[in-house]
């Protein structure tokens, strides 16, 4: 036992009947969580969902061949030790409690999962005297090893190139819509609305240390505003438009960049300076919501520039004239 840690066993310290225990719980966790990301899947991508389904069978077959060795060796009675019982062992993050999980991090963490269990399998035969006992837990190490070949196998199985091209727009568009959109928000609203004050501020005082203060005050209550209203308006549930915490976070943090990029240069204590520099950085703000639109949201670039330097420069304006007058 560890000192401290009275409830953990070190792997070391586990019988053989305790290791194979903990390969049986390991192995219903696994499968699990497989049909806990096929369940997710089924309605928005179901052939990716036929794949998890298929691995999670491949995961009962594992935990049944283990039972087996277990009741040939040491009877029906199985011991309860799961991964957390052993100090050291791989804990599975439970990111299959994270509602709106994206495909990839699903696949991700499906990749993950099966060459952990590999190492595990590989390091249990090594402790294993029985030779039933090690050539099973040998196979096994080679089986979850070799997953990503059975996994390209179902995919190849139940997702074909135009049911995976599905897929992956769908993802693609989710991701847009979760991520993109109000992050492009966010990033025009604190790029463009915080313009105005900043500038004026600066001509009117022509004080670096005051602009920059009321630029940060906008920068960051305008995040602030942009990422409760973006999170608060819309659950995602009707729109399909995901976690309205992922999209709040989105905005409110490109809505506070936006504005404090124009803001910083006014830490230079030289008016002028600091001045045309955040010139320089509005400009290239505005060119990066231009880039923005037109690469992920399909708006003609010239238009999309047009749009926002148009903008931009209105608001500049604007600013100047208050802050000069």
């Amino acid at each position: 036992m560890i000192p401290g840690l009275a409830s953990r066993r070190r792997f070391s310290d586990l019988t053989e009947q305790e290791i194979l225990a903990l390969a049986i719980s390991s192995e219903e966790d696994d499968a699990s969580i497989y049909r806990t990301y096929a369940q997710r899947l089924r309605a928005d991508y179901p052939a990716s969902a036929q794949v998890f389904d298929g691995m999670a069978a491949e995961e009962d077959e594992h935990r049944r061949r283990l039972i087996e060795v277990h009741q040939a060796r040491f009877g029906d009675v199985i011991p309860l030790i799961r991964r957390e019982h052993v100090a050291g062992f791989y804990a599975r993050r439970p990111v299959w409690l994270m509602e709106n999980l994206s495909l990839e991090r699903m696949r991700a963490e499906a990749e993950a999962m099966e060459q952990d269990a590999a190492k595990f399998y590989t390091t249990a035969a090594q402790r294993s005297t029985d030779a039933a006992a090690r050539a099973l837990l040998g196979d096994l190490a080679a089986a979850e090893a070799g997953h990503e070949v059975r996994a390209g196998e179902l995919v190849a199985e139940h997702l074909g190139e135009e049911e995976k091209g599905k897929e992956d727009r769908a993802a693609h568009r989710q991701f847009i819509l979760t991520w993109v959109q109000p992050g492009l928000a966010g990033l025009m609203d604190g790029s463009v609305s915080t313009l105005a004050p900043i500038f004026a501020t600066a001509f009117a005082t022509q004080d670096t240390w005051t602009t920059f203060l009321v630029g940060a005050a906008a920068s960051v209550g305008a995040g602030i505003s942009m990422g409760f209203t973006e999170a608060a308006h819309d659950d995602g549930v009707l729109s399909g438009r995901g976690s309205p915490w992922k999209r709040g976070v989105a905005s409110g943090v490109m809505t506070t960049l936006g504005g404090m990029g124009h803001a910083l240069p006014y830490l230079i204590p030289e008016f002028w300076t600091a001045t045309t520099i955040a010139m320089i950085v509005v400009f290239v703000e505005l060119w990066a919501i231009a880039w923005i639109q037109n690469k992920f949201m399909e708006t003609p670039f010239l238009r999309a520039a047009l749009q926002v330097v148009l903008g931009g420069a209105l608001v500049f304006a604007a600013g100047a004239l208050i802050g000069a007058g």
